[in-house]
């Protein structure tokens, strides 16, 4: 979709809330909250027309969003989004991890879905904006963060089958807590069966709504048999391991190898994938990004040599997978543990992002 020369600055206009939350208000909302369930006071907005392309740029107070009953985003789901956190250290400074990794991708997933991309100095001067409006909502205590979810929706009135005219782009901001307030804790995966996540040609490798309504049921099915999340199999050969409903996948193998699927077109490139093969490549360890397939992970877990399991994501960072379950098995990786590499790793990416090592990529920006 051809874009515009932005017609005015890159700045947000910032309309403060008149009635925020108190101290102790904020403090109560902040206080280990479920995840994706708190909200600050403000959120940022840009709205993009054939017209004008991209304009409005603004920060106002978080209010429910108005839409036609007929918008776009309603009827055919043309919708993307992206997922990056705010941390803040020790000195009181407010930093993100890797940021323009996230506006580029959000760029590419508009693309996919004809949407009008967000240029990524736009994507930074929102979250900028947002955040020092709100700065108070960045949570001081270890393992928390502010969650920022950014947006691109369609929201023209047309129940006619093509790219809306209208989009509007949405930028929210959640305090969370500690993804696991009780320690990390293995978790079991339930291997997909008859689901797939995505096929070649499809949207598996953009950040879009309908790639994770289609996981629901699957998810659902994961519960059912006790496993809190759940394994995709390829849609061409339903053999080899894809990824999580929203998270990578890495085997750590007993010659201190570490394999993960490779990336396809059907499979999310995560940020914070990319980071783990960084460092890991960086400790001269060798990665090997390639086909996997099931019966092969099985057949390692069960001689030893995969030793450990683990997913990545944005929310999480990192987990352990202590259990591996199908209707054909269930299997324990190693003694169902987290295992050192998997332990290792998460503590050198959480002890980048929250400054308490160094930084040897560059990959933290302060914004606040």
């Amino acid at each position: 979709m051809e874009q515009k020369v932005p017609s005015e600055p890159l700045a947000y206009e910032v309309t403060r809330n008149p009635a925020p939350a108190s101290n102790a208000e904020r403090a109560r909302r902040m206080d280990a909250p479920p995840f994706g369930t708190e909200f600050t006071d403000h959120i940022a907005k840009a709205t993009w027309t054939v017209e004008d392309g991209w304009h409005a740029r603004r920060v106002e107070p978080f209010a429910d969003l108005v839409l036609h009953p007929g918008a776009t985003v309603l009827h055919y789901g043309q919708q993307v989004f992206e997922g990056l956190k705010a941390y803040r250290w020790a000195d009181g400074g407010i930093h993100l991890f890797r940021p323009e990794a996230n506006g580029e991708r959000l760029a590419r997933s508009a693309q996919r879905l004809a949407l009008p991309a967000l240029p990524v100095d736009d994507f930074m001067a929102s979250i900028e904006a947002l955040v020092g409006v709100d700065a108070a909502w960045v949570p001081a205590v270890d393992e928390s963060s502010l969650y920022l979810r950014p947006t691109l929706m369609g929201t023209e009135a047309c129940l006619g089958v093509r790219p809306s005219r209208t989009v509007e782009y949405v930028l929210l901001a959640s305090p969370v807590g500690a993804y696991f307030p009780h320690g990390v804790k293995p978790v079991s995966i339930w291997v997909a069966q008859d689901f797939h996540r995505a096929g070649a040609g499809g949207t598996g490798q953009a950040k879009t709504a309908g790639n994770y309504a289609a996981s629901m049921l699957p998810q659902q099915q994961a519960a059912d048999h006790g496993c809190e999340q759940v394994l995709f199999l390829d849609a061409k050969h339903d053999t080899y391991i894809e990824e999580l409903g929203g998270m990578n996948v890495f085997a750590v193998r007993r010659d201190g190898s570490v394999w993960t699927p490779r990336v396809t077109g059907t499979i999310l490139e995560g940020v914070t994938r990319d980071s783990v093969i960084t460092l890991l490549r960086g400790d001269g360890r060798d990665v090997i990004e390639r086909d996997i397939p099931l019966a092969e992970l099985r057949e390692g877990i069960e001689s030893g040599a995969v030793t450990e399991l683990f997913a990545c994501g944005t929310a999480a960072v990192i987990t352990p997978i202590g259990r591996l379950v199908s209707p054909e098995m269930d299997v324990l990786v190693g003694d169902g543990g987290a295992g050192a590499l998997t332990a290792t790793m998460r503590g050198r990416l959480t002890d980048i992002q929250y400054g308490r090592a160094d930084d040897p990529h560059g990959w933290m920006q302060r914004i606040v």
